[in-house]
Order: structure tokens, then sequence, then C-alpha cells
């Protein structure tokens, strides 16, 4: 018929594959890739590359805290037997295969205490030492300066004890620090000293710390006894409002 053999006219109300508008701003994507697109493939792939670094590095903290938690046990176990001998070979070979790792601070700790317990004051000293200056928490290494500092006392190395306690920086040891700082600097005679450290130490404690009790012995036994010094600012307070 006419109507099947004529050529059927282009839909004029479809729209075309990309329109004018469309076509721009493919035109200028296709610029901006051209222009930055390599910019952004390397950007992507440091990006990639540190992601990947990082998760690389947890694994090998983990790998490496897992092996020197391994080597602690066995020190623990050392040092529970009394064996000196085998805690300080055993805190040997942790501190140079795995020195960065927490059980390397706390095995310089417990070798120590064996190690001074067998009389062997030279390797405690050596111990603690290591600690003071590798361990990685500044809770370790501030124990581990406490420590120090009292076996420096017990050898009458005074400028050593307090060069120590000097390094014994964590708030949560700030007390305990200048309780020792006090037996120090009274080994020394200096009474006027010690007496202002202990002080220190007694109004730095928690006052449900039997140990505060010690602290306030020996301001006592130097005739600054806190309770009496209490007493005495009371007095002297109720003086002066009577006063007015």
């Amino acid at each position: 018929s006419f109507c099947a053999g004529r050529t059927r006219p282009a839909d004029t109300t479809m729209a075309s594959p990309l329109d004018l508008q469309e076509q721009e701003q493919l035109d200028a994507l296709k610029a901006f890739w051209k222009q930055y697109g390599n910019l952004i493939t390397w950007a992507l792939i440091a990006a990639l590359a540190v992601f990947a670094g990082i998760n690389g590095w947890r694994w090998w903290q983990r790998d490496q805290g897992v092996k020197a938690g391994a080597m602690l046990d066995q020190l623990d176990q050392a040092a529970r037997a009394g064996d000196a001998q085998r805690a300080g070979a055993i805190f040997a070979d942790l501190k140079d295969r795995y020195p960065r790792t927490v059980a390397a601070g706390q095995g310089a700790l417990a070798a120590a205490q064996v190690q001074f317990e067998r009389g062997q004051a030279d390797a405690a000293k050596a111990s603690l030492q290591w600690a003071a200056e590798h361990a990685p928490d500044d809770e370790y290494r501030s124990v581990a300066r406490l420590r120090l500092a009292a076996l420096l006392l017990q050898a009458k190395d005074y400028d050593a004890a307090l060069k120590a306690l000097d390094g014994a920086t964590a708030p949560a040891f700030a007390a305990l620090a200048a309780d020792r700082r006090g037996d120090v600097l009274l080994a020394q005679g200096k009474a006027a000293d010690a007496r202002a450290a202990y002080r220190q130490a007694w109004q730095q404690m928690d006052p449900k710390l039997e140990y505060r009790q010690l602290v306030e012995a020996k301001l006592t036994a130097l005739g600054a006894s806190p309770a009496a010094a209490a007493a005495s600012g009371a007095a002297a307070a109720s003086a002066a409002g009577g006063g007015q």
C-alpha cells in the first residue's frame, strides 16, 4: 500500500543521544581528565600505598607484641623461680629484638627485681637504666627511674639518684618521686630541702593511701608534722579573726 511504502519520517519528539549541554559537559570532563588525570591517578595510588603501609605497620606491631609477650612470659617464669641469670639473658634478648614494645619495659623491671634480690646490683642498675631511657611508656620510664634512684641512694651515689628522679615525669608518680627526692636530700644532710620535698609528697598523695602516713612520719621526725602545722594555722586564723 501507499502507507506501507512510504519512508517513515524521524520522530522529532525523541531526544538525541547527547544534547548540546551534555556534550559540553562531556567535553569539559575529557579536557579536565586529560589535564589532571595522571595527577589524580598518582594521588590515588599514593593514598592506597599509605593505607597499605598503615595496615602493614599495625600488623607488624601486633606481630612484634605477640612475640615479645611470649618472651616476657618466659622471663616472668624465670623471675618467679629466682633465676636471675636466665631472667637477665631473656631480657637481653628481648630488648635487642623488640626494644619498642611495652613488654620490653615490663621485662626490664622484672629482670631488675630478681637481679637485685640475688645480689646483682650492677645488673639491676643496668636493666633499670635501659628502661629509664628506652621504655616506650612514660609510666614505665618513671617507675624505672624511681627504682634506679633507690639503688643509687643505697650506693650513696646521691647526685646520680637526684638526676634519675629528674626524669620521673609521669604525673601519677609525682608524689613518690618527691618522697624519694626527700630521702636523697636527707641522706645528703640537707634537712630543710628534704622537709620541702616530703611536704610536697604529702600534699600530692591521696589521703586514703597508707603510704602517706609514712611520709607524715618523716615530716614529724624532721619537726614539720602536717597535723601540727594545720593546728598552728587554724589557731593563727582564729586569733586573727578574734582580733577583728
